[in-house]
């Protein structure tokens, strides 16, 4: 790798998982650790203005935009403000900026899988601080790639797969939404896709743009939840036994995620040729972590 390669958020889940599949192939990410308050505009100034790297994936607040329960609207308007200086630093320095989203910048209206063209229409909060963050990426950074990611899948104690299975631990009866749709991506596939594409990027190749993707095989959260619970169950004899089915309309979250999240992953396979790979085969290793941690 020629390009020298800054990693904002090297600490959580996915910046892990970034780090060790680099280190595997010799590539290394310059990962600063953020100030005790958390990168802000000031912060991050002093940080590109000393270091100037050559390409940044910027994980920064990858927890609140991908894992978290529950996000201030406030919170989320100071990340808007940090990532926007951010992309400013990067066009001012020409450093290439590797930006991720989400799934959830669509209202999951349509059953039919989202392409790159769609028009994106946020349900939450979640969703339109994401869009905010890749408007001010695509108006003041051109050289960028923002990666839209499907369900992700991480071992963090705390976040989505965390509260799951905690849950199943405790409650007596469990319900997911059987049509509600999505694409699980577990991190580890999603560091696989960001190494892929930074390592396009260092042949110089101007593949600026916005592209998706998510495991292989859409499938909906109750089968997921199936799946997951049938692996856990190796690792955790002390889980519940069936999940009911319910539908999405009546989840509690149904107001803010998408019913339908599926997808279509032909522009980053046609641009970098990177193959959706099946989410099931990833949930053993995810699981693995997930219980060495707790």
């Amino acid at each position: 790798m020629r390009m020298r390669l800054m990693l904002l958020g090297g600490g959580n889940a996915l910046g892990q998982a970034l780090i060790r599949l680099g280190a595997e192939e010799d590539i290394g990410f310059l990962a600063p650790r953020p100030p005790e308050s958390g990168w802000d505009p000031a912060s991050l100034t002093q940080l590109l203005d000393e270091t100037r790297p050559d390409a940044l994936v910027n994980l920064a607040y990858y927890f609140d935009w991908f894992q978290s329960a529950e996000v201030s609207a406030e919170r989320f308007a100071e990340q808007t403000r940090a990532v926007e200086r951010l992309a400013e630093l990067c066009q001012h320095h020409e450093i290439r900026l590797l930006q991720p989203s989400s799934y959830r910048v669509f209202d999951g209206a349509r059953a039919t899988a989202y392409s790159e063209k769609d028009d994106p229409l946020p349900l939450g909060a979640r969703g339109q601080a994401l869009l905010a963050l890749e408007q001010v990426v695509r108006r003041s950074c051109p050289r960028n790639v923002l990666l839209r990611f499907g369900w992700l899948l991480d071992d963090s104690p705390d976040g989505l797969l965390g509260r799951f299975l905690q849950r199943a631990e405790r409650d007596d009866v469990l319900y997911l939404a059987d049509d509600r749709r999505g694409n699980p991506t577990p991190v580890d596939d999603a560091a696989r896709v960001i190494l892929a594409v930074l390592k396009q990027l260092d042949c110089n190749s101007p593949l600026w743009g916005t592209y998706h993707y998510g495991g292989h095989e859409a499938t909906t959260s109750l089968t997921l939840g199936q799946a997951v619970l049938s692996e856990a169950r190796q690792l955790h004899g002390n889980l519940i036994e069936e999940i009911g089915a319910q539908a999405h309309a009546a989840r509690a979250d149904s107001a803010e995620e998408p019913q339908h999240a599926v997808l279509a992953c032909k522009k980053i396979f046609h641009t970098f040729g990177i193959k959706p790979r099946a989410w099931r085969t990833g949930l053993p290793a995810l699981l693995d972590r997930y219980y060495r941690h707790v």
